[in-house]
């Protein structure tokens, strides 16, 4: 093993090989947290739709679930990265393809703005089809005593799930939101097939100009351990700020 291959300078990006490794962490982290942002928000909707009397919009939530968590990952990557552009009108798909790499210029990236919008919104979505199915566990485990004392006391359905429901639900869903959180970060490896140069992007290519497999790997291996155990430190943290005494651990033990 040569841990000293990481300080040499890399033939690219005018930085050395531990450079790259640092540029694939922070591509990483920005696709995972980007991506996060749009998983949870939407998420928390459809998982809202799929709990409402209300047949239309429940019936279109179940569809989009049914829809993303049925399609390989990876597969939804090539079809927004390669597909989507040919099914717009031409003027978005040339836009998309011709405007779009050109719009910012990425610091550090050795991709275009489209290859890391597309692995945002594939990432995105398909993980907001499982947050919703955990807000959607989370909403049904409560009583239906607090939905019916909510209207009894005059409140709206959106009042209820507002003031009564999600506040409660979001509490007892902390711990597999948490690993969807980690399955977020682990899944943006995948963006490498469209051309993101993330973090396992990254470690391939210093294992192809150096050859020295292990030590890349190993490296991003570490780093994958040291954000997932960050992750999970900091959400027992909040799971042990916003628990309701006596009633998480007596909702887990159902």
């Amino acid at each position: 093993m040569d841990w000293r291959v990481f300080l040499e300078q890399a033939p690219s990006g005018g930085m050395t090989y531990l450079g790259w490794l640092g540029s694939g962490l922070m591509w990483t982290l920005l696709v995972s947290i980007f991506a996060w942002v749009i998983a949870f928000t939407l998420g928390s909707v459809v998982g809202v739709l799929r709990t409402t009397p209300l047949r239309i919009p429940r019936a279109i939530a179940t569809a989009y679930v049914e829809l993303f968590r049925n399609i390989p990952l990876l597969v939804q990557m090539f079809l927004w990265y390669f597909v989507m552009p040919e099914v717009l009108p031409k003027a978005w798909g040339d836009w998309l393809k011709q405007d779009l790499p050109n719009f910012v210029e990425l610091p550090f990236a050795q991709f275009s703005m489209w290859e890391f919008t597309a692995a945002v919104l594939c990432l995105g979505l398909y993980t907001a089809s499982r947050v919703a199915e955990q807000v959607r566990a989370g909403i049904l485990s409560l009583p239906q005593g607090q939905t019916n004392a909510g209207l009894a006391m005059g409140f709206t359905l959106p009042q209820v799930y507002r003031f009564v429901l999600l506040p409660m639900a979001y509490r007892i869903i902390i711990p597999p939101i948490t690993s969807e959180f980690l399955t977020i970060f682990k899944n943006s490896s995948t963006a490498l097939t469209i051309g993101v140069i993330e973090l396992t992007a990254q470690s391939r290519q210093i294992s192809e100009y150096t050859f020295k497999t292990f030590e890349a790997f190993t490296a991003a291996t570490l780093i994958y351990i040291a954000i997932t155990l960050t992750v999970i430190y900091a959400m027992r943290l909040l799971e042990n700020r916003v628990a309701v005494p006596g009633y998480i651990s007596q909702a887990g033990g159902h």
